[in-house]
């Protein structure tokens, strides 16, 4: 078995390029994984690899439930989490790629951005290897390298002044894959082939395999989650292109609690079962002029939800609350929940949350509403701490929507609460 884990020193340093190359060149057997709440990333990785990604949070869940949900996931040949920010962000917050790489014993290679430096990039990696001396950083890839002569400069200095692996550069023309403003374009799959035979062809992967190599599986001795008794309940899951945004282990974990459990896709105008017994839509892209035209005309949909909401439970989650309102400034939504929406330039949220009820989750978001009326749920980034509205629901509680993503398996009181 193969594992290992890609960080760099900041975001935008090449970390989604060099996991892109390698998920294609392994996605045989491959399991991807994403540390923190990030969504985009895992749907990326799935697409390249065909193998659902696992998000590994130690903000969101202990220390031993994202020791078992690795063990749990790791099921393949090959296990590759791809970091978040740079190697040590988030660890004020409990959950960096640092944290989590020395939690499951995992080895690290650092990408190293050298644009524009070659003797100053050591003094960069020594700092880094020495922030935290038990860190796990095995090798390094340098990125945005002009020529080989550019490379050889840096490599002779690094492996002359630290004792790491230098498995090779990446030149700095690659053609890029498009962004969307919450991250990567998921439709621009055209160039992965290419790109990763470019991204791959200066690397030495016999090398990363000798330090990758892990004998035997990581061991959980329990299970360490409050146990439930499965329901006799049908669950209705809102996901597809629109409402994407779905955890893998939530869902999961709701199809093991759950006696039945559907999912419809509203792009296709698929109607709510009239059987359910709770809906469950998912965050994602309902906002966005595209995204919107995609499910103006899903009639159908709107229709089959509103009749459900007038007696039965639905839970929603960011684009979902979005749609439960009346409309995201021109565009118009179901009108289940009385509140109105604005699309603003920037993100309103972003991080790590505490709901009033001590419940930690993620909100990334642009939109606001435009009056915070009905209201109630302050999301704050520390417990018990200021902050503003996160949630709204109706007047008997069954219609719930929030900003607020969190996951399922260690939160049975929440489940119990909206879903049960």
């Amino acid at each position: 078995m193969l594992n290992f884990s890609i960080t760099a020193i900041s975001s935008n340093s090449g970390k989604t390029l060099l996991t892109m190359a390698l998920l294609n060149y392994f996605k045989s057997s491959v399991r991807p994984f994403k540390i923190g709440p990030d969504y985009i990333d895992p749907q990326f990785h799935k697409k390249i690899s065909n193998s659902d990604s696992i998000n590994l949070d130690t903000f969101l869940m202990n220390r031993e439930q994202v020791k078992w949900l690795y063990s749990k996931y790791s099921n393949k040949r090959v296990s590759i989490l791809e970091g978040v920010m740079g190697f040590y962000d988030g660890e004020d917050r409990g959950c960096s790629t640092y944290s989590i790489t020395k939690l499951l014993n995992i080895p690290t290679i650092l990408i190293l951005d050298c644009r524009g430096t070659y003797i100053t990039i050591s003094a960069v990696l020594k700092g880094i290897l020495e922030y935290r001396r038990d860190n796990t950083i095995k090798a390094v890839v340098l990125n945005y390298i002009s020529s080989e002569s550019h490379y050889n400069l840096i490599k002779n200095i690094l492996e002359k002044e630290h004792n790491i692996i230098v498995l090779g550069w990446i030149e700095k023309n690659i053609p890029i894959l498009k962004n969307t403003h919450l991250g990567l374009d998921l439709e621009d799959m055209s160039k992965i082939e290419r790109i990763s035979r470019e991204v791959l062809k200066n690397i030495n992967l016999s090398l990363l395999k000798t330090f990758a190599k892990r004998e035997e599986k990581l061991k959980v001795d329990k299970y360490p989650f409050e146990k439930i008794e499965k329901q006799d309940k049908y669950l209705t899951i809102v996901n597809d292109k629109n409402f994407s945004f779905l955890y893998y282990d939530n869902l999961q974990f709701l199809k093991e609690i759950f006696k039945k459990v559907t999912i419809v896709n509203s792009i296709k105008d698929e109607a709510i079962p009239k059987k359910s017994d709770i809906v469950y839509i998912c965050g994602g892209y309902v906002e966005s002029g595209e995204a919107y035209n995609r499910i103006k005309n899903s009639n159908n949909f709107r229709k089959s939800l509103i009749n459900y909401s007038k007696n039965r439970k639905i839970y929603a989650e960011c684009a979902g609350l979005l749609y439960l309102g009346n409309r995201v400034d021109n565009k118009k939504m179901s009108g289940i929940l009385d509140i109105d929406f604005t699309l603003t330039d920037r993100f309103i949220r972003l991080g790590y949350y505490y709901n009033e009820k001590g419940v930690k989750g993620h909100s990334f978001h642009y939109t606001k509403p435009i009056d915070n009326k009905n209201g109630f749920d302050i999301l704050s980034k520390k417990l018990n701490g200021r902050g503003e509205v996160g949630s709204w629901q109706n007047s008997n509680g069954k219609i719930f929507g929030t900003y607020l993503h969190t996951m399922f398996r260690n939160n049975i009181k929440l489940l119990k609460e909206r879903f049960l």
